[in-house]
């Protein structure tokens, strides 16, 4: 049988059309000549997953991402995904949307359930979203964030602050005040280097001072442990014997007893004691004037005169 033009090309346009039907499904993740179980999942946000991305179990690659539609029109996502592996898994498993590595793209991962009946192709999976690596650490920055951006508000008043405190003039004396502390550091600094110079030069002197001081210190050590070995007990008794002493020397003295008592305590001594002082200045007085009376030196033995008293002169 011989084909005409025309039917060859209508076999050409189906073959055409049937390819690229193929071809466009194996592009979206699907097969139409498979037996693959379909299986969905209901996201808020897919943060990045494509049609065509892989399905893992436990790290092992069991299907394809096959469709990525708006499930209703509160915004949320359905995302459809074919498993070609023959793995029996159960029903309440979870389908979490996963980051591969910084840079990598999204996946699917099948978190398995412990229990639970079998999954069956046209079930609806549990979606979650897990962070990746840039989200988590934005997270985490976010609150060092707020307090960096805290602190830069706290500093920035401080200096509004510290500008306001610090006029032209506060500035100025401050300024001032920093040359004249610049100039008595410099005047320590003579100061330390005439120290330094006044004691390389009395080095020796100082040598000598110390060794004196070490001397004096052995000595007085010596002081204390001879003071130390003194009978402290026997030196105090015989001072409370002396002083005992004096007590009762004092005590017969007070009542007039022995000699030197009578003399402190009787008024006749003391009288009598006053009346030959003024007999004795008298006779001074006397010697004094009449010199003649008491030194008489007769060469051809005259006779001397008569001895007169002399008038007291207080009468």
């Amino acid at each position: 049988m011989k084909l005409t033009r025309e039917v060859k090309t209508g076999l050409l346009a189906i073959a055409a059309i049937i390819l690229f039907i193929f071809g466009y499904s194996f592009l979206k993740g699907q097969n139409l000549l498979s037996s693959d179980r379909t299986f969905y999942a209901v996201y808020d946000d897919v943060g990045g997953l494509s049609p065509s991305s892989p399905v893992h179990i436990n790290g092992l690659q069991v299907g394809k991402v096959s469709n990525i539609s708006f499930n209703n029109e509160s915004g949320q996502l359905l995302v459809t995904m074919t498993i070609s592996n023959k793995f029996n898994f159960p029903k309440n498993s979870m389908a979490k949307i996963t980051s591969n590595g910084i840079i990598g793209g999204k996946f699917l991962s099948i978190v398995l359930a412990d229990d639970g009946p079998i999954a069956e192709s046209g079930d609806t999976l549990t979606g979650k979203v897990e962070k990746g690596l840039i989200e988590s650490v934005g997270s985490k920055l976010e609150p060092l964030q707020k307090k960096v951006e805290s602190a830069i508000v706290s500093a920035d008043s401080l200096i509004s602050g510290i500008n306001k405190v610090l006029g032209p003039k506060t500035r100025k004396d401050l300024t001032t005040s920093i040359a004249d502390l610049s100039k008595i550091m410099a005047s320590f600094k003579n100061t330390s280097n005439s120290l330094e110079k006044l004691l390389a030069d009395n080095d020796e002197k100082l040598d000598r001072t110390f060794t004196n001081l070490d001397e004096m210190a052995g000595n007085f050590n010596q002081l204390s442990d001879t003071l130390a070995n003194i009978d402290i007990k026997k030196l105090v008794g015989n001072i409370q014997n002396v002083v005992s002493s004096f007590e009762k020397i004092s005590s017969n003295l007070e009542q007039g007893n022995g000699t030197l008592g009578k003399l402190l305590n009787d008024e006749g001594v003391y009288t009598n004691l006053e009346n030959a002082t003024k007999q004795l200045e008298e006779l001074l007085q006397d010697i004094k004037l009449n010199p003649k009376r008491y030194v008489h030196i007769s060469v051809f033995g005259k006779k001397g005169k008569e001895y007169k008293a002399p008038e007291d002169p207080e009468k």
